[in-house]
């Protein structure tokens, strides 16, 4: 296996906000970057209740930040994730632990607050259920060509719950998704990306550059017409495409009237690459 190497460590906080403490993740900022990499190697990144409510506020600090555009979760170690830390978690799950309050956002996308701003997930080693579940609620996926993954909660005596039966689903097909979520059966990188579960499979030891590269690019857009265009899709996914096209109209009027919009045009006109600051 190809060890991710720690990109926290050189890095300089340019966040408007205090830094966060955690003891599962790490936390840093890269200009308009937050880079979150889950750092319980020893237990193979398992999640169990502390990385789970410091996932979500981590990237609900990500969210408050106005000075971050893109947020880029990894992992430090040989592996992404083993999943759920299940005998950690076993006695904990009648404690509302995957439920979140308004205020929070859901690192699965299932309650919670729904986010406005994309995270990038880049994935290495294995990679199974809960982790599956993360890259299925992100926006882009960067997967290393060593990556396996295995949706294989039947074979725990229980079921996946952070979204896979909806997403993993809808990405592959129901024809294609199935043999996976009901054998909890191995697969590949490459077979990852034939059943649209990730964005990109790089060569082993480039996936965090290429997710970074790939941050670089989101942020080098207007953030108000990002948000928008998440907000848009999330409503054609979760409220249907009637709900999504009534509302497309309405980003509008504020999209033209911002600084970004002008800023936009006259790069255009003068030929230069343009510079947003999210107003």
């Amino acid at each position: 296996m190809t060890t991710t190497p720690a990109p926290t460590d050189t890095l300089t906080n340019t966040s408007a906000h205090s830094m966060p403490s955690f003891d599962r993740l790490t936390y840093a900022t890269d200009e308009h970057i937050a880079l979150i990499g889950l750092n319980r190697a020893d237990k193979r990144n398992a999640f169990d209740s502390v990385m789970i409510a410091e996932l979500s506020e981590a990237l609900t600090q990500y969210e408050a930040d106005d000075q971050l555009r893109c947020a880029v979760v990894f992992a430090h170690g040989d592996h992404f994730t083993a999943g759920l830390d299940l005998m950690e978690l076993q006695d904990k799950l009648d404690d509302n632990i995957f439920e979140f309050g308004d205020a929070k956002i859901d690192p699965w996308g299932i309650t919670g607050k729904r986010r406005k701003k994309p995270v990038v997930v880049v994935v290495h080693g294995i990679c199974l259920t809960a982790g599956i579940e993360l890259m299925l609620n992100a926006d882009v996926v960067i997967a290393s060509q060593d990556c396996h993954f295995a949706q294989l909660e039947v074979k725990r005596g229980i079921m996946p719950f952070g979204g896979a039966t909806v997403r993993f689903v809808r990405a592959a097909g129901w024809q294609k998704a199935m043999p996976y979520l009901l054998t909890g059966e191995a697969f590949d990188a490459n077979t990852a990306y034939e059943l649209n579960l990730v964005s990109e499979v790089v060569e082993a030891g480039t996936q965090f550059e290429r997710a970074m590269s790939m941050a670089k690019q989101i942020c080098q857009s207007a953030p108000l017409g990002v948000q928008s265009l998440l907000k848009s899709a999330f409503e054609g996914v979760h409220d249907g495409e009637v709900t999504a096209f009534a509302n497309l109209h309405g980003y509008l009027p504020a999209l033209f009237a911002s600084q970004d919009a002008k800023e936009g045009a006259m790069a255009m006109i003068e030929r230069r690459e343009p510079s947003f600051s999210g107003r």
